[in-house]
């Protein structure tokens, strides 16, 4: 069959920057496949993501405000395609590798937990070793995804989403794209969902970061990619300028004293930290109410991985299913 893949590889040559990462050059993945005559190993790896479970999942789990009732606020799903959005903007005007970009992007969160940061953190205290989101979306794309068989992703795009945190360092500028693509989303996008949600007003926004960075979310979100092209073009690195850098940076503290732990907007996470504790310890005490799935992960992990492992898996809406069904009196029906 003809390679259809040739005038791809093509065009990256011609025109990808020397510092980009060319599909044809991964180190490839720990199960070898017969190659696609149509797409590149990066395009195959973001289709993977976008057809798998965990994927689809995303659109049921927290952002930052937990089961909101308005259509419009962001969930786990949303933030991750603005993150592809920005990192293939960046990409491409960077003439870096955009498929690489996106996969990295789109499967970077994989592992989230239901109800955000705040189901997180209660994992990482309950787990033996601790739990980070990061690190359990490497965990399903390898191990976790269809049923044991994982999604068999390359090397480049596994190292970019276990590096994804702001203090990560992958290995190619792709997913160094996709480190602050994560950032300036969720940064913008949380602002303007605690606007909506009567926690801020544009106002409050300190005013030396709205000097830089733009006094409106499309803005600020261009003006932060602007930078990062500008200062990172044809460079061996991706980076803001300081002066981006420091901005961004203290819009984030703004963030985190003003939403991310406003008790005005985290107040249902008490209730949300006490579910799981109790759905955790219940599945301790009580492992084959688990899938058989599940229980086959217990030749390899110990228990509380595995029952972390579960508990990740649920969105938001399922975690309280669960809750009611295990711990709320059902109605007798004859």
């Amino acid at each position: 069959m003809r390679d259809y893949k040739l005038p791809i590889y093509e065009r990256e040559d011609a025109f990808l920057s020397k510092y980009a990462f060319k599909s044809r050059d991964t180190a490839g993945r720990v199960r070898p496949s017969e190659p696609c005559p149509m797409r590149t190993e990066f395009i195959r790896d973001r289709d993977r993501i976008i057809h798998s479970k965990s994927f689809r999942r995303l659109k049921h789990k927290t952002q930052v405000f937990i089961s909101p009732e308005g259509d419009h606020y962001r969930t786990r799903l949303t933030h991750t395609l603005e993150v592809a959005q920005i990192g293939r903007s960046a990409a491409r005007a960077l003439r870096l590798n955009e498929d690489l970009t996106e996969a990295i992007a789109l499967g970077h969160d994989l592992g989230h937990t239901p109800f955000g940061h705040a189901g997180e953190k209660v994992l990482d205290e309950l787990i033996e070793g601790g739990f980070k989101h990061n690190e359990q979306s490497l965990r399903v794309v390898e191990l976790l995804e269809n049923d044991g068989e994982g999604l068999n992703l390359t090397y480049e795009v596994r190292d970019g989403i276990v590096n994804h945190k702001y203090s990560g360092t992958p290995c190619t500028l792709e997913g160094e794209i996709v480190k602050f693509a994560d950032r300036c989303a969720y940064i913008n996008h949380d602002i303007e969902d605690a606007i909506s949600a009567g926690v801020l007003t544009s106002d409050d926004l300190p005013r030396d970061c709205v000097q830089v960075l733009g006094d409106t979310k499309s803005r600020r979100i261009n003006s932060m990619i602007t930078d990062l092209v500008e200062t990172s073009y044809d460079k061996p690195f991706v980076r803001q300028s300081e002066l981006f850098a420091d901005a961004t940076l203290r819009l984030h503290a703004f963030m985190f004293d003003s939403v991310y732990t406003n008790p005005v907007a985290k107040g249902e996470e008490k209730k949300t930290k006490r579910l799981i504790e109790l759905l955790f310890d219940f599945y301790m005490k009580n492992p084959k109410q688990m899938p058989d799935f599940y229980l086959s992960l217990l030749d390899s992990a110990p228990l509380d991985r595995v029952v972390g492992d579960y508990i990740a898996s649920f969105t938001d809406r399922y975690a309280v299913r669960k809750f009611k069904e295990i711990f709320v009196p059902q109605g007798w029906n004859v």
